[in-house]
This record gives C-alpha cells, structure tokens and sequence, in this order.
C-alpha cells in the first residue's frame, strides 16, 4: 500500500464507520481520523464551559481555539487528546451524544475543524470517517465508501455499545435519537450527510465487522491496480 492512500467513509449514525476506519487504517498501515471525535470534543468543551450550544459565535471561536490531536497509543491505536488531556472515554458519554449535532451543523464550527482534517489528509496516507468526508474533506480520495444499516440494526448496536459501558438507555430512546440524527444530519444546511457521487455504498445490515472491513480493503487494493 502507497503511503498517500486516501480513503474517505461517510455514513448515519451506527452503521458501524467508525470501527470499520479503524480496522481498516490498521490493516493497511495508514492514519484513522475520526472527525466525528472532534465534533464531540468541541461539544464536550463547550458543555463544560457553560456555553450555550446556540451561541454560533462562541462556539467558532471555541473550534479554532481548542487543541486537538491525534496520538498513536502503545496499542497501535490513535485516540484524541484536547488541549493535553486524553477525552476517548468522555466524548462517548450520553449527553455529548445527544448535542454534537447541533454542535455540527455550526458553519463556523466546520470551517474550523475541516481546515484541520484537509491538512492532516494531505500530509499522509488516511483513513478518514465521518458525514461529510467523500464530499467536503477529501473530495479527491481514492476510495469513497458509504456505510448505511437499518435503523433497528443500528439502533441495537448503539445499545451494545452504550450497555459496555455501563449506560442504561432504552433501545426505543436510541432508535428514536438516532432517527432524530439522521434527520437533522441530512436536512441541515452546511455539509449535510449524504453519499458523494462517485462512493460505493455498502448496506452493512447483517454484516459482521470483520466482513465489511474485508470488503473495503478488497477495495482499497482493486482501487490502486
């Protein structure tokens, strides 16, 4: 695999992207950017700082302001660190679930964090994942994949995941959460979700892991041939 390898995966919330770019970007080498992880961290900074979620303004200046990084654990793994402090565990809490959003959907907000994902995409070879990558972030990545799944898959692997970690929420609250998500995310006027023309879109309902992370490193390897 080429170093400068791009690979851009887009997607609604629980079709399972974020663990896919993950494996992904580990079998072939390369960085994994979460995006979404930025989002939530801005939302976990301006919730703990007290600043309303619709003051656009404050929050722009809290996304240019606040320091984000990506570092390679002993695992291999990358995880996000703000302004030092290593934030994994609190960017998952139910209630930055809940806002980043809203958090998102601030065009300042996005100008602010897709500057700093166009700069990390053209100094390496990545894996990117996130709503708006295949369209805004890396409009010229070599493999555009767009991952979809039923609303009840994806709303009963959102529950797993939140009953890892110890927190008890209905499945009926997630799928309508998620379905919430879904609307505002592909309504929303800056970047809405949606597949880039030239994506694959892989429907990962039924699809283990393993298998959809097969398939997009079959297709990484027939992209470059």
């Amino acid at each position: 695999m080429r170093s400068k390898l791009s690979i851009a995966i887009d997607g609604p919330a629980g079709s399972g992207k974020s663990t896919v770019a993950r494996r992904v970007a580990e079998i072939l080498g390369i960085l994994y950017l979460d995006t979404g992880a930025m989002y939530r961290a801005v939302t976990l900074k301006a919730l703990q700082d007290g600043i309303y979620l619709d003051d656009h303004e404050k929050l722009t200046a809290l996304a240019n302001q606040v320091e984000l990084k990506f570092k390679k654990m002993s695992d291999g793994a990358y995880q996000l660190f703000m302004d030092g402090k290593n934030i994994n565990e609190e960017i998952s809490s139910f209630v930055v679930t809940e806002n980043v959003s809203q958090v998102a959907a601030v065009s300042g907000v996005r100008e602010a964090l897709v500057q700093r994902q166009k700069q990390i995409g053209a100094e390496s070879g990545v894996v990117m994942d996130g709503r708006d990558i295949g369209t805004v972030v890396l409009p010229h990545a070599d493999l555009k994949i767009f991952l979809t799944a039923s609303l009840e898959e994806r709303a009963q692997r959102r529950w797993l995941e939140l009953k890892a970690k110890g927190i008890n929420v209905s499945k009926q609250k997630i799928s309508e959460d998620l379905k919430q998500r879904d609307a505002f995310d592909s309504n929303r006027e800056i970047s809405p979700l949606r597949p880039a023309d030239d994506s694959i879109t892989i429907d990962t309902t039924g699809m283990s892991i393993e298998q959809v992370t097969e398939k997009i490193v079959n297709l990484s390897k027939h992209n470059q041939n």
